[in-house]
């Protein structure tokens, strides 16, 4: 199911999501990597040192996510403090005033000015402290992708400085690696020549030349600034695709779901109330999808669309997933973006297609009720049913900001409850009880052992649907129904249409509530 899907692609669909974390316009990271990488090769890196560029540079500033809990405390709108943390040198005078112009923002006067007060009485050393937090776990993650000592060396002074009054602050000038040196200044590089041009980013790194970044790294690129700097209105992903041949490493299934499941542990990095819930989501969307009769194919896509279902959430505040009170309603609208932004981050590599387009639904409801698109019935498929009830299932039993968590009997009964209002599948919320280990009162059991989805496919065919209309109602593949079929007549024992649509008949099984409306 991986079809040959490469590292580099997840690593990159992984960058955008980190965009979203940043506060920055899509595709940000991407063409920070094609300077990085155009510097390096002009600084004469060795060509291990260029490809370690590339995986450096997509995971430089992945664990942003990981301090978010702790900005957003202090400044609300994190991402928005990252994007404004441009436009200063990180050092000194300049970055504290930065920082105490933008705490408590959103605050009323009162509030923020005790905010800043208890700030400046030790909450600057947590900011401090929490940068050192991002450049460990993005050490993490790499190493868990199996990047090598190169790139994790790289990522852990992703916050050091030329002058050496970086975080940790454990080595200076030529003791950075040159692979960061070069990400650092194509970070920088890329949001002012968006903002101003060339010409504004040079003038940017020659007044942080030999304080923030290397200064013999900065003149080349003042020499080469067309080079270097120009033409990166071009596609990102294709051009970083095209470029990154070299770590172009590709994976098979184990490794595809175990990058996935590394995925998913970020994702869970925005909130501290979140911590495992992807992870705790896609073990009952999995056991479901088992007890469910899925094929293999089908279950697979379940396991990983649970995994990565939040993964769009990194596009949303810090400070409202962690707010206590109600949102407001442009608060609620941002939220309800979330898992759109999830099927956008998982969309260019094709092979990720299919399990973001799982993934984007899990806030649909069958009543039309859900967010972002309000689909409806036959719009969505089993596999995104089963991870809608998981979700719900999980989240109501853990902490959040707002409530506590429901003790597991109240957990059922939320579950039933959306089951009978008609907004979750009633096979997928027993499946997901009976998962969860609750005792669940079974339906009838289907004939001659047909299972749900066999049934939705039988009342198609008997309706003279082709393989691959059947497939699109069912957001499965045209393969996948026509073994459906296959199980279906070995199992009810006839070998035409015509022969399944008496059997069907006779069983009940082509009653309106198994159209899937």
């Amino acid at each position: 199911m991986s079809g040959g899907v490469r590292l580099v692609e997840l690593v990159a669909a992984l960058s955008l999501a980190t965009d979203l974390g940043l506060g920055l316009p899509q595709e940000h990271v991407l063409r920070q990597t094609t300077i990085a990488a155009r510097l390096a090769a002009l600084a004469g890196l060795s060509p291990a040192q260029q490809t370690a560029v590339y995986y450096t540079s997509l995971l430089a500033w992945v664990g942003c996510v990981s301090d978010s809990h702790e900005l957003a405390k202090w400044f609300g709108d994190e991402a928005h403090l990252r994007a404004a943390s441009y436009q200063v040198d990180k050092k000194g005078l300049p970055m504290m005033t930065f920082m105490v112009g933008h705490v408590g923002d959103g605050s009323p006067p009162v509030r923020r000015l005790t905010t800043i007060a208890r700030f400046l009485s030790g909450g600057s050393r947590e900011a401090g402290t929490s940068l050192l937090t991002h450049c460990q776990t993005a050490g993490l993650l790499a190493d868990r992708l199996g990047l090598g000592d190169t790139v994790g060396l790289a990522l852990s002074q992703a916050f050091e400085r030329w002058d050496g009054k970086g975080v940790p602050g454990r080595c200076a000038g030529e003791g950075i690696d040159p692979v960061m040196r070069a990400v650092q200044i194509a970070d920088d590089a890329e949001v002012f020549v968006r903002l101003g041009g060339i010409d504004a980013a040079v003038g940017m790194l020659r007044s942080r030349r030999g304080t923030e970044f290397d200064p013999g790294m900065v003149d080349l690129v003042a020499r080469h600034a067309d080079d270097v700097l120009g033409d990166l209105e071009q596609d990102a992903w294709d051009e970083t695709m095209r470029a990154s041949d070299g770590a172009a490493r590709p994976l098979d299934e184990a490794e595809l779901t175990r990058v996935l499941t590394a995925f998913a542990d970020y994702a869970d990095l925005k909130s501290a109330s979140w911590t495992g819930h992807s992870r705790g989501v896609a073990r009952l969307a999995t056991g479901a999808a088992q007890l469910l009769g899925l094929p293999e194919e089908e279950r697979v896509l379940v396991e990983r669309a649970a995994l990565v279902h939040d993964i769009g959430a990194l596009g949303v505040s810090t400070g409202i997933w962690d707010k206590a009170g109600p949102w407001s309603a442009a608060e609620r609208e941002r939220v309800r973006i979330h898992p759109y932004l999830t099927e956008r981050v998982l969309a260019r590599p094709p092979q990720l297609a299919a399990i973001g387009a799982v993934a984007g639904l899990h806030h649909e409801r069958l009543d039309g009720s859900g967010y972002p698109r309000g689909v409806n019935g036959a719009g969505i498929p089993m596999t995104a049913r089963i991870v809608a009830a998981a979700d719900v299932l999980h989240a109501v039993g853990e902490d959040r900001p707002h409530r506590r968590a429901l003790p597991p009997k109240e957990c059922e009964s939320v579950l039933r409850a959306e089951c009978r209002a008609g907004r979750l599948d009633g096979d997928a919320v027993l499946a997901v009880l009976a998962a969860a280990g609750r005792e669940v009162r079974r339906r009838p059991a289907l004939p001659a052992g047909l299972t749900t989805r066999e049934v939705e496919v039988l009342d198609r065919l008997v309706r003279g649907r082709s393989n691959k209309q059947i497939a699109r109602d069912l957001g499965i593949s045209p393969r996948t129904v026509g073994t459906h079929v296959e199980h279906i007549y070995v199992k009810i024992g006839v070998s035409t249409r015509g022969a399944a649509a008496l059997y069907a008949m006779s069983h009940g099984l082509v009653a309106p509530s198994m159209n899937g409306e």
